[in-house]
Formats: structure tokens, sequence, C-alpha cells
């Protein structure tokens, strides 16, 4: 309906799409209305073989491709399923093809330390007590580094002068002074990328044989100021016909940790987006998700590639009680709870006990898991083992005790109290690691363990050192109330925000008698009548990882470079790897639905639809079937869509809405008019922003 007073109408822009204000925000609520209202919509007649399929592919992948439902049919549901819970017998090569550009992807932290350095390793070399690289790709790295660093420390001591002069000033009765950045030091800086982009656009004009070479023989500051600030097209031309390593070194000589971090994130989402074993992947993000790490939190930057790799991946399918141990013996997890840190309060080296040379290794240390060959900065200069282990920690440390039991295994509700969270802190006095800042593996100290029996949910420990935490473990893994934990939370990703009891209890029971057999539990859930439910189709609203996934998946849009998708989940809230409690990110709908999140919702279905978004290509003619889409009939599109969007699964609140607003006769003149015909590739962003594609 127009309003005459209104003779300016306010305009909103998604993304270059001009749109009216009033007729926006309508439409988002108008389909912000129909995803609660579809919370109601239930099917009421017993799921016919495309249904089930759709269901399988909604819940047991990031959401189906347009040709997924007729495969599932055609090889029959169950067998599709019992094929995804045997990964192994599915060819993934194309996928692994994808990912051969991320070299970090196979290394070990130690190596990733050496390769893209942190601060304290660069400081140790420049200090004396590393060598620097010879090798003419990692020369350049640190060399950058280092003049970095310079320069911080410049700009610092500049500041503590000014700071001084001006506490001098007024005994001097002189104007006080403001600490400040030297002008001629700022004015260089500014002149060095000035430079150092006007050298880009002369080196995306070379072959990249010589361009390498160029680079490597610019100025220090040049280097490291080369992709700074550069747009996407210009990145995309400097490092065209560069081999991996040659990539990796150039973005490192700007932020070499930044390497490690943006190519752990970009895997991930490239599996979920490609893999063709998309339950495995689905339970990759779960169990990671479950025994939460934070990419952010200092040495863990470099031990989030290993801990998925390494630690979760290859038991998302296996017993839960082997899964538990090789989380709570990973160095990204002793980490990030502190659990290195802890020492028990009656220990040899809280009491000063003098260190004594023992058969199992070094400080009284027993070994275990990786362990790397990488120096210690501090090895050229005697010292005393025990003083440097004294200095960096803090007395019993519970957080791991607590989060092993309120969040890996009983649950909140479990039964434990704060003195088994005491007793379990105890016991795991001794787990640490190798010089996590060095890239080491775990390793259990003797020293720092606390002596004497615990008591842990009515188990009597006994003395037994590093075995003790392994008792601990698996009688936490054989616990009722962990069975019980576990088979809920597995419910609530796969079924429901609140999964049937009946369904609990009848996972909970497997879990008990297969040994907390993970896929045993799955296949009870994959074949139980509540999981196949007419209520449970499409009850689950997606996270914005899974809705950016499944978008990309639906539309079979090709991504050249993920780094402008990671930072759409960025904006969304939901940065990969980047939950910093240790709850993990939340998958109810309650924390992800509101109108701000409808919005970003609806920008991103746009912008992927309009082929707005750098990095990302996506083509509307496989989805119509190979026709051509100029001078496509809207309404036609609109249909087709609906079907290969969301199965036809569309409610008449939302096919009416997009009609009205883009297709029909009084669409929006930004859309269709005389002179501006109908972009019909809004229709399938608007389908990516409905209420239907919401939800799986």
């Amino acid at each position: 309906m127009s309003h005459p007073h209104r003779r300016h109408p306010r305009t909103y822009t998604i993304r270059g799409i001009r749109l009216r204000w009033a007729a926006t925000f309508g439409l988002v609520l108008l389909l912000g209305a129909g995803l609660y209202a579809s919370k109601k919509h239930k099917a009421t007649t017993a799921a016919d073989k495309r249904q089930q399929a759709l269901h399988a592919l909604d819940r047991l992948t990031f959401g189906p491709r347009p040709v997924d439902a007729q495969t599932v049919m055609a090889m029959g549901v169950d067998k599709w399923i019992a094929l995804q819970l045997h990964p192994d017998k599915i060819d993934d090569s194309a996928m692994q093809a994808r990912l051969a550009n991320y070299r970090t992807l196979q290394m070990s932290s130690a190596e990733m330390l050496l390769q893209f350095p942190p601060n304290p390793m660069v400081k140790a070399v420049m200090d004396g007590k590393l060598a620097m690289p010879r090798d003419p790709y990692r020369h350049a790295v640190y060399t950058a580094a280092i003049d970095r660093i310079n320069q911080q420390q410049q700009q610092k001591q500049n500041e503590a002068n000014a700071a001084a002069a001006n506490a001098v000033a007024p005994s001097a009765n002189l104007p006080a002074r403001q600490p400040t950045i030297q002008p001629a030091d700022l004015a260089q800086r500014r002149q060095d990328k000035r430079e150092a982009h006007t050298v880009v656009d002369d080196l995306i004009l070379l072959p990249p044989a010589i361009r390498m070479q160029r680079i490597m023989a610019l100025p220090v500051a040049q280097e490291r100021d080369l992709t700074q600030g550069l747009s996407f097209e210009k990145r995309q031309a400097l490092f065209a016909g560069l081999s991996p390593e040659q990539r990796e070194t150039v973005l490192a000589l700007n932020n070499p940790v930044g390497v490690i971090s943006n190519e752990v994130q970009a895997a991930k989402l490239l599996r979920a987006v490609y893999s063709d074993r998309q339950l495995e992947e689905v339970l990759t993000d779960f169990w990671f998700n479950h025994f939460n790490i934070f990419i952010g939190k200092g040495a863990d930057r470099y031990l989030v590639t290993a801990y998925e790799r390494d630690v979760i991946r290859p038991h998302v399918l296996g017993k839960f009680s082997d899964l538990l141990i090789a989380t709570a013996k990973s160095p990204a997890m002793l980490f990030y709870l502190d659990n290195w840190q802890s020492e028990g309060p009656d220990s040899d080296a809280a009491r000063g006990v003098p260190a004594r040379a023992q058969n199992a290794g070094m400080n009284g240390a027993t070994r275990r898991g990786p362990m790397y060959p990488l120096p210690h900065p501090q090895q050229s200069q005697p010292a005393n083992p025990q003083n440097n282990q004294q200095k960096r920690r803090n007395g019993l440390n519970e957080n791991y005790a607590r989060e092993l039991m309120e969040l890996h295994t009983l649950g909140v509700n479990g039964g434990y109290t704060q003195q088994d969270v005491t007793q379990v802190a105890r016991v795991f006095t001794g787990w640490t690691i190798e010089e996590p800042r060095q890239g080491g593996g775990f390793v259990y100290r003797p020293r720092l363990h606390e002596p004497g029996e615990k008591m842990v949910l009515g188990h009597k420990i006994k003395e037994d050192g590093e075995n003790e935490g392994v008792q601990v473990l698996e009688i936490l893994a054989h616990q009722p109330a962990t069975a019980r934990f576990i088979s809920t939370e597995l419910a609530q990703r796969f079924v429901s925000d609140d999964p049937p009891p009946s369904l609990i209890n009848a996972m909970s029971k497997t879990f008990l008698k297969t040994d907390g057999d993970i896929r045993a539990v799955l296949e009870t859930m994959f074949t139980s009548q509540e999981f196949w439910a007419p209520q449970a189709y499409r009850a689950r609203v997606k996270t914005p990882f899974e809705f950016v996934v499944s978008s990309l998946r639906a539309t079979q849009s090709d991504i050249a470079d993920p780094q402008p998708l990671l930072g759409v989940l960025n904006k969304m809230g939901m940065p990969l790897y980047g939950m910093q409690p240790p709850t993990g990110y939340s998958t109810k709908a309650d924390v992800w639905v509101n109108s701000a999140a409808l919005l970003d919702r609806m920008n991103f279905g746009l912008t992927l639809a309009t082929n707005r978004l750098p990095g990302t290509t996506f083509d509307l003619a496989p989805l119509l079937d190979g026709e051509p889409v100029a001078g496509a009939d809207p309404y036609q599109t609109q249909l087709k869509l609906e079907q290969t969007l969301v199965a036809g699964d569309i409610s008449k609140q939302t096919h009416e809405t997009i009609e009205e607003r883009i297709v029909g006769p009084q669409a929006m003149p930004q859309f269709a008019d005389a002179s501006h015909p109908a972009n019909v590739n809004v229709v399938a962003g608007l389908l990516l922003g409905s209420p239907e594609f919401q939800r799986k």
C-alpha cells in the first residue's frame, strides 16, 4: 500500500542492492514471522521416500545439494546412512585436492612454530639463542618479524621518553608534553605502505617465478607491508600462480601467526561444503564443540590444527572413552584449561624437594605423545629446572577437573560435588606439556603430582601416578550420567532442541551396553521412531555456520577463496574455533534467531545469489536445469527455485511475500519494471533467507 504523505521513502542497501526501507523491513518481519510460525507446521502424514531422504540429508549433512535427494532415494536411506557411518568406504579425494594449498594442515605444532614464528621465537633468534634460518623464505619471514619487533620497541621507547619528559616538565616549569609517536617515524611508515602498494601494481604484471624473486629482493619494510590493506582483487592477482609455500611466505611477511589460523579455518569450511563424508564432518564439528578449545588463547593458536586432526577426527565414531582420554592428554586441552600449570599442594615441586635424575626422563618426566626436537630458547644458559617449573606454576588448578565433569562427561546435574572436583584436580596434577610455547607434546611429571589416595564419586583412587588420571577418565566414561548427558547432546544436535525422553533412554542403554560405542549410539538414534517422527522434520534452526555452508551446498557455489566467507561468519557471531568459553557454541534456536540475525542471513543470501561475495561464484543456470537465465520468466523461476532450494516445502506466506514484492506486477521497481527486468537471482537470495531454508 502506498503512502502519499511520504514523498521521500527511506532506502536500505543490501550489499549494493537498494531497497525501500519500509518494504525491506516488512520483508524481514514477514519472513521472520514465518520462521517462528513454521515451528508449529509439522507433517501430518508419514514421510514419503523423498521427505525421508531430505530429513536424513538435513540431519546427517550440512545441507543437501540439488541432486542429493535423488541419490539417497536411489541408494535407499538405510544404505546411505550405513555408508555415512563408515566414512572410510567413501572416496573423498576430490575434497582433499582442495586442501592441497594449505600446508599447515599436515604440520606438527613445532613445525608451525618454526616456519610461522610468534614473537618469542623471533626474539630468541634476535638474542642469539636460536639460529637464523638459512632457507630463503623462512629467512625473509624472520627478517620481517625482527623489523616489526624493532619498530614496536622503538615506538615504546619513544613513548617512554615522551612520558619521562612530561613527568619532569612541572619541576622545571616547562610546558607538559604528551607521549606521542615521532612524526618522522609515522611519516616513514606511511611512505613505506605507499611504496609497497605501488610495487604491487608492478609485481602482478610479472610471471610468478620472477614475481617471487622480486618480492624476496624488496626492502624489508616493503615486504612487511606488501599485503596490508590490499583490495581482494589485487591480493588475488599478487598470489596468482604462486606455489602454496610462496603464498604462505608472502602472507607471513606481515602476519605469520595469521597463516596458521586462516588455513585451519578455511579447511574446516571447505570440508563442510565439499566433503562427501558429510556425517564425519558433522561429527567432527560436534565433538570439537563438545570438547571446545579457543584458538585465540596463546599457544592454542598453534595447537588447534593438530587437536582437530589427531585428537578429535580419528575418534568421532569410536569409543567415547578413547576420545575422552585423547582430549585429556592433548596439549591443546591441557593449555586451554590450564591443567599444564597445575601443581599438587604436597607435591615435591611445591615442597621444594630437589629434582632427582630418574630413569623416567629429565626432571622426573614420563613422556607420552608427540615430542618435537625443538631447542628451548633458554637451553644455551645453565638453569635450575626446579626454579623454572616453580616460576610458571600457581598451585592446584581446578579448571579442567570442573569442565571434565560438567561439560565433558556427567553434565551439570551429574551428581558430583565440589569435593569431587578438588579430588579430580589432584589426580591430574603432573599431566602437563613439554614446553607448550615450543610445540611440545604431553608429558607426565611426577614432581608435580599430588601424592596419596583420592576419592572420586565414591571410588578410591590409589596412588599410581599417571595411571590415576586414566582410571578416573574410565570411571567417568562409564557413568550412567555420562551416557545420558552424551546421548542428550547428540539427540539435541540430530533430532530437536528438546528431544523425547524415550529416545534419550534408548541411546543411553546402547551407550552403556556397548562400552560407549559412538557409532552404535548413533545407529540407535537413526533407526528410532523419534528420529523419523513427523514432528522432527525441519524442527531445528540452523546455526550461522550451518546456514552459510548449507547455502553454499544448495547453490553449488564455487569457492576460490574462503577468507570472505570466514569474515561473514565473524559478522554473524560464529567465528570458527572462536568460542572462548569451554561450553562451545550453542545449537539452540533461541540463541541465533532475532531480527538482526535474520537481516544478516538475508544479506548473505542476496550477496551470494547476486555474485557480490568476493572469492565465491554462483551460477543460477544449473539450478534451472540449464535453461537460460537471461529473459527467464520471474514467476516460473520462483517456482523452480522453490523446488530446488527448499524442496517445494514453502509456506503460502513466504511464496506470496516473494511474489508480491519481487516477482509480481507490483514488485519493487528496483527489481522489475520496463527498464530494469527482474533480477531472478534475487529470488534465489530471498529463498535462502526464507524461514523454510533456515530450518532443517
